[in-house]
């Protein structure tokens, strides 16, 4: 499965087990578990990689997450964009790195190095709720959903582990904290959860690894409400005496005070098992599964679960798994009759190749019949096609297959098994004789019509669904099973077997697919089981299922020894015959190969020799002809030279007087022009002469004109002018100077100055003169603004300080007037409290002005009535007079306590000013 340039940290394995996923930074790759084939493979830009691609469960939708935040969903059969999830909002942005998707495949969680956790609705393709974490948490590292059996797939708790190695469970819906496992000295490195959410098991930063109960950390969580009736109970007197804490002894442990059990943890230390019986836990809950009641589910739905179908298998052939004893015999290589098995049985995929001769080896190696059994390979290769990621399992499951369901088929080695044919040809004529009389008449024996099904198994004439199927009940029942699926197989086509009259036809029909359903054929060996005589029934010839031994696998001598170590002897010696055969025709060929090359360079030698000899001769032919040419060629060439020679003296004399000739003309015309020269030279420095003296005269009014101008705005922008004038003087000066100079410079150099190069130094030197000017300018306001800087400064200082000493003054103002508004506040509370005295003094006086006139009216009344008791009536009233004094006298010293009070509250003001 190569394809990958750097390296894999994800698989995703598709729901039904058929495809897989697997990740890298720089690319995805969908691939085929059934042929290892790579499908289709996902390739993006090098600057945006990949975080995640991922199957979603329950569905046929592949997610996909980029390192830039966006994420795409795709079909996993056509592998076309579904949708695409929006960006998250800017205010809440993470980088996403883990995800979590719920088991119904409806809610997407998504975190990165944030305390920020973002949950997508799937369905609605839209971010509906962002939940923040604790401050404590910085970034996540995980997220997984917490499973429940009663929430259909719609998980409600998402376990978060954080970068302090603490994993928090909370509730996406209520955003609530239920509870935590790790801590800070005990951080989580990693972590899961079982598919049905019983337990949590995490490695440990220290390198432990802790199994967490979910039940006992909900506890609390899911404990019903306390009930509203309460019942008190005595303490029993044995429970008076008892400490605080309890003792548990247990075995092998050490005594601790019993926790909570949401503290509660139990550490074990995983051993090896010193007796070597230390075996994988699946094939441990495997004993659990009972035959009968396997059968009776068989029996109902006609097959096994496919997802529990290899276990089931492993379970009924009570598999030992015995690794060192396979390794042994695998490390023993390929077998030497399988070396050339690819030529025999080509096949495509080179992986099955080599599991198909490794497994074969090994069987070969186990035992020695098996070197030589021709129809081995068509046994064992559906086993090795079903199981070829496990090769222990295959090769466990052929040898288990060959002990119980080929019970002497080895007997007649190396002829077909005639005595289980017989059993087969005995059971068909008692169900069918029809058939059986029809295959003799056509000279049909139980070697065509009952040994192909059973050497492939049924694997060339069944579907892989129908085959399984069919090995579902083979696996499930006695060995005699296999024998009557056989004349079952016959029975069920008995229509078209009996209209096949051709053997050829017949040898088609037990080699290829028919058009039969396999369920019926089951039903009829099930029937044949229940209604064969029990003299002519399998079961009575063939033993009950034996599994292979633990540790090592058990001796199979179940054939003619002799047979097979006569056949290997002789195949060895012809082997070596062969060996020997061949290694004196190698060097037969050798020889003769020499001898060959030896007469065939000795005639290319000879050849060649030949045709040296013959191009010898032609050279020297070709040279005597090149030889009588070349003298020729000098003698003409010689005369030649003497006529050239003679031209060539004739010729030197005309040029040499033509030569002179052309001299003296030529200096007679140098003289002439020497005198033009002359005289056009006179005329040019006359012109040139007057040019200048006129374009001095121009340059002055120039210059004049300038100056004017400059000094225009000389004038209207500077105070200076005197000052400006003399240093415009000294420039035009040493300027005319400048230019007198150079002016005389260029006559004798007899070249002019360009006019408007002089015009722009004269503008640049301006420029100049003016660009001083003005720093002069700035320098002096400058100056003037820093002075006025100072004075204000100064004047800033002097305002501050009065505002200081405004703002102390305002604040003794400010307290006085506090002080004096509290006093005042003082005063209005102690005059009220006063009001309310004197108001109180007033209604004690006005209840006993009108008690004293009512008991007076009362008395006047009773005199009236009485006359002679007025000496009493005398009394009371003086009775009732010391009252009233007594009661006045109690109202003055109640007034005179209150007005004390207030004039004690008055005499702390700063309370009041505060």
């Amino acid at each position: 499965m190569r394809g990958h340039e750097s390296s894999v940290f994800s698989i995703s394995v598709h729901a039904s087990g058929r495809y897989a996923i697997t990740t890298s930074s720089d690319t995805a790759q969908l691939w085929d578990l059934d042929t290892f084939q790579r499908k289709r493979k996902l390739n993006i830009l090098q600057s945006v990689g990949i975080q995640k691609v991922f199957f979603l469960p329950l569905s046929n939708t592949i997610l996909s997450c980029f390192k830039d935040n966006s994420i795409f969903a795709w079909e996993c059969d056509t592998l076309s964009c579904k949708y695409q999830l929006p960006a998250p909002p800017e205010s809440s942005s993470v980088l996403y790195k883990v995800f979590a998707v719920t088991r119904d495949g409806r809610i997407l969680a998504a975190g990165g190095k944030s305390n920020h956790l973002h949950l997508w609705c799937l369905e609605a393709k839209q971010l509906f709720r962002i939940i923040q974490m604790p401050t404590k948490v910085r970034a996540i590292r995980h997220l997984e959903f917490l499973p429940d059996s009663f929430d259909a797939g719609s998980n409600q708790v998402l376990g978060v582990l954080s970068q302090d190695g603490i994993m928090r469970f909370v509730n996406i819906q209520t955003c609530k904290l239920l509870f935590e496992i790790g801590s800070l000295d005990e951080g989580i490195s990693s972590s899961v959860i079982s598919p049905h959410g019983r337990y949590i098991a995490s490695i440990m930063e220290n390198g432990s690894l802790n199994i967490y109960s979910v039940q006992a950390l909900t506890q609390e969580i899911n404990k019903p409400p306390p009930p509203l009736v309460k019942v008190i109970e005595d303490l029993p007197k044995s429970k008076l005496n008892s400490g605080g804490l309890k003792m548990k002894v247990t075995s092998g442990r050490v005594q601790r005070p019993a926790k909570s059990r949401e503290n509660k943890i139990q550490a074990r230390i995983l051993k090896q098992d010193l007796t070597g019986n230390f075996e994988n836990k699946e094939n441990e809950a495997s004993d659990g599964l009972n035959k009968k009641r396997l059968q009776i589910l068989l029996k109902g739905y006609g097959e096994y679960p496919t997802k529990y179908r290899m276990f089931i298998w492993r379970s009924l052939l009570q598999l030992p798994e015995n690794h060192t004893a396979f390794s042994s015999l695998v490390d023993k290589g390929v077998h030497v009759a399988f070396l050339n098995l690819q030529k025999k049985y080509p096949i495509k995929s080179r992986k099955l190749l080599r599991v198909l001769q490794r497994t074969l080896s090994a069987l070969a190696h186990w035992s020695a019949i098996f070197s030589d059994t021709p129809y081995l390979p068509l046994l064992a290769f559906p086993f090795v096609k079903l199981f070829q990621n496990n090769q222990l399992i295959c090769f466990e499951v052929v040898a288990t297959l060959i002990i119980n369901w080929c019970q002497h088929w080895f007997e007649y080695f190396p002829n077909p098994p005639i005595n289980i044919l017989s059993l087969i040809e005995n059971v068909l004529a008692f169900h069918d004789k029809e058939l059986l009389q029809h295959f003799i008449d056509h000279d049909i024996t139980s070697q065509l019509y009952a040994w192909p099904l059973l050497e492939t198994v049924f694997s060339e004439v069944l579907t892989r669904e129908e085959w399984l199927k069919l090995f579902d009940n083979v696996f499930s029942n006695h060995p005699s099973f296999l024998l009557m699926t056989v004349v079952a197989y016959n029975t069920c086509s008995r229509a078209p077997l009996l209209n096949c009259s051709l053997r050829d036809d017949f040898e088609y029909f037990f080699h290829h697919r028919n058009n039969l359903d396999i369920s019926v054929v089951i039903r009829e060996v099930y029937h044949l089981m229940d209604t064969t005589p029990t003299d002519i029934h399998p079961n009575d010839k063939l033993d009950a299922f034996v599994a292979l031994t633990k540790g090592q696998y058990p001796v199979f001598n179940q054939y003619p020894k002799f047979i097979v170590d006569y056949q290997t002897q002789e195949r060895e010696r012809i082997r070596n015959d062969e060996l020997d055969f061949l290694r004196e025709r190698q060097m037969v060929e050798d020889m003769q190969a020499e001898v060959d090359q030896q007469r065939v360079e000795d005639e290319a030698w000879y050849q060649k020799q030949e045709l040296l000899r013959k191009a010898e001769e032609t050279r020297r032919e070709m040279l005597l002809q090149e030889e009588e040419k070349m003298a020729q060629q000098r003698q003409r060439l010689a005369s030649v030279k003497r006529e050239l020679r003679a031209k060539e003296m004739h010729l030197q004399d005309a040029t040499r007087r033509r030569f002179l000739k052309l001299q003296q003309d030529q200096r007679e015309m140098e003289l002439r022009r020497l005198n033009d020269e002359i005289e056009r030279k006179v005329h040019m420095r006359d012109q040139e002469i007057a040019t200048t003296a006129k374009d001095l005269e121009m340059r002055h009014l120039e210059l004049e004109s300038q100056k004017r101008l400059y000094e225009k705005n000389l004038i209207r922008n500077q105070e200076a002018v005197a000052k400006e004038m003399r240093e415009d003087s000294d420039t035009y000066r040493r300027k005319v100077d400048l230019e007198e100079h150079m002016f005389h410079k260029l006559i004798e150099a007899g070249q002019t100055q360009n006019q408007k190069t002089q015009k722009l130094i004269e503008e640049n030197l301006a420029e100049a003169e003016q660009a001083c000017l003005n720093a002069d300018w700035r320098i002096q306001a400058l100056h003037k603004q820093r002075c006025d800087d100072l004075q204000r400064n100064a004047c800033y200082q002097e305002v501050a300080k009065l505002l200081r000493e405004n703002r102390r003054k305002e604040t003794e103002v400010l307290n006085a007037m506090v002080g004096e508004g509290a006093r005042k506040w003082e005063e209005a509370k102690e005059k009220d409290f006063h009001l309310k005295s004197e108001k109180k003094a007033s209604a004690l006086s006005d209840a006993s002005r009108k008690w004293f006139l009512e008991k007076e009216l009362d008395d006047a009344l009773e005199h009236a009535e009485h006359p002679y008791n007025t000496v009493s009536l005398n009394q009371r009233r003086v009775q009732w007079d010391t009252m009233e004094q007594d009661l006045m006298e109690r109202v003055r010293n109640l007034r005179q306590r209150l007005t004390a009070q207030a004039r004690n509250r008055c005499r702390t003001p700063h309370l009041l000013a505060t």
